[in-house]
């Protein structure tokens, strides 16, 4: 599989506030800002109806990225991906299809390989603990 770092992501509850902790307070600069949505965004992330307002910031080797949900926070979503405070170590991955082939069979995933409008794959899946992990191909 061959995984490089990628991003750390934050859910938030307010971005623009977030993002001036995050520029401001520990001097990261903005790299980019886009928002994603549809039924296969929604399907990768276990969250229904969800889309999402995105920043990455540049944290040298990787991003720190900063998630807020719209709608905010469905407290019965299985995920929980949308609950500000909410965390996931987000890996890059060559061929996601591969990767989530090899997958072993008592991995816990989400919902299988899902292509997001913004042409990024996405799979997350949760390592022993619960900790949610997102392989994703750009």
């Amino acid at each position: 599989m061959d995984p490089t770092a990628h991003h750390f992501a934050v859910t938030v509850s307010d971005l623009d506030r977030a993002v001036a902790f995050y520029r401001d307070t520990l001097g990261l600069d903005e790299l980019s800002r886009f928002s994603v949505g549809g039924e296969a965004f929604a399907t990768g992330v276990g969250v229904e109806g969800a889309s999402a307002e995105f920043v990455h910031l540049d944290a040298g080797d990787a991003r720190v990225e900063l998630v807020e949900y719209a709608p905010e926070g469905d407290a019965t979503a299985e995920t929980g991906l949308n609950q500000p405070g909410a965390t996931h170590l987000g890996l890059a991955v060559d061929d996601l299809d591969s990767a989530y082939a090899g997958l072993p069979e008592e991995c816990e995933t989400i919902a299988e390989p899902q292509t997001t409008e913004s042409g990024t794959r996405i799979c997350f899946l949760r390592d022993p603990d619960g900790t949610l992990v997102e392989l994703l191909e750009t």
